[in-house]
């Protein structure tokens, strides 16, 4: 078989397993926070305080003010909610394989959904707060347009991009468990590079590094969120950043499927 039929393989598997992996992420979502009083709440106390801490460092401490002429709370919550998915997505979709080391020994068991059940169950967490962004951005008077409804192509984006990095990340970690810490750092990092909690055009004096922050994949997807909350862009108009955020996706898709196939055979003997 052909590296293309493999990698062709990955798409009709996970569409034929469609309902076994919804069951398994809604399962996910509901075991990760059991034997806690709190339960689920969890999953939405870290990121709500985790946005508040933002907000007091940078409008109360530093006086901030505006970002790009919009409130910085309207501004932080509509850059940072389309980053928690991605977050959430990475390192669940990286572990997916440890966590379920009994579902990989098992040799009837489609191993290649995993990765898709921890980004799905990312998604669940996503919808809330995708929620909460809208209603605040309504308390602010930033009103929803049509735009509104890119969401859900933005979202499919940010998952899609998740999940053709997970495939990798997911099965180097099997054999390299330090992949984790270097994911975490790299996403301490990340939301610095960004820019989620600053506007990007404080570096027009420096083109080149500008152009180089918006080679990020993720730049996109936070910048298609703000345009879909706050200035009602559409993606179409960012044609050329459209084009290149899919070719890079596809790209490391490709690879993660390649490396994935590839290390698979190892698995059960390694976990």
């Amino acid at each position: 078989m052909s590296f293309t039929q493999k990698v062709a393989t990955l798409p009709r598997e996970l569409y034929q397993n469609k309902g076994l992996i919804f069951r398994l992420a809604k399962n996910d979502f509901k075991t990760k926070y059991a034997g806690s009083y709190l339960g689920i709440i969890w999953a939405f106390i870290q990121p709500i305080i985790t946005v508040l801490v933002y907000w007091f460092v940078f409008s109360v401490g530093l006086k901030a003010g505006n970002a790009n002429d919009f409130p910085f709370v309207v501004y932080l919550v509509t850059g940072i909610v389309p980053w928690f998915f991605f977050q959430d997505a990475l390192n669940g979709g990286t572990n997916a394989l440890v966590e379920y080391n009994y579902l990989v020994k098992k040799v009837v068991f489609k191993i290649t959904i995993l990765p898709m059940v921890k980004v799905i169950s990312a998604l669940f967490v996503h919808l809330f707060f995708v929620l909460v962004a809208l209603v605040l951005c309504c308390c602010f008077g930033y009103l929803p347009s049509l735009a509104i409804i890119q969401i859900v192509y933005y979202s499919f984006c940010t998952f899609a991009f998740s999940l053709a990095l997970c495939y990798a990340t997911s099965a180097i970690v099997v054999f390299f468990r330090d992949l984790t810490q270097i994911i975490n750092i790299v996403l301490q990092v990340g939301i610095w590079m960004t820019p989620i909690m600053w506007d990007i055009s404080m570096l027009e004096g420096h083109p080149t590094l500008m152009k180089l922050f918006k080679l990020n994949p993720i730049y996109y997807i936070v910048t298609g969120y703000r345009d879909s909350f706050l200035v009602h862009h559409w993606f179409w108009e960012r044609w050329k950043w459209t084009i290149y955020f899919w070719v890079v996706t596809g790209v490391i898709l490709l690879l993660g499927a390649k490396i994935f196939k590839r290390l698979k055979v190892h698995f059960a003997d390694v976990l």
